[in-house]
């Protein structure tokens, strides 16, 4: 059985779906990579656009989500940590 993702590892699929389409997503295809439901995947990337780890833009058709180098950094950093707790089986 699957254990349930924590708020961090959900941010970390937000991101990674966003950073996988060369930055710029819509909102769509994050609901159906991330695995979320819709009202989830809006409380998540309301409060990523308000950390500035992700970026709206509106455009003629619709909205559009780009990654900022704030959540660039974010990957960074929870792949190294995600590597120094499992290197200690710690995962």
């Amino acid at each position: 059985m699957n254990k349930k993702r924590n708020k961090l590892e959900i941010i970390r699929d937000i991101l990674q779906v966003i950073n996988s389409r060369n930055g710029k997503i819509k909102p769509t295809h994050i609901l159906y990579k991330s695995n979320l439901s819709h009202q989830m995947m809006e409380e998540y990337l309301k409060d990523l656009i308000e950390k500035q780890f992700v970026k709206e833009t509106k455009t003629k058709t619709g909205k559009t989500y780009s990654i900022t180098e704030k959540g660039h950094e974010y990957l960074k950093k929870y792949t190294l940590i995600a590597e120094f707790t499992e290197s200690f089986g710690l995962d």
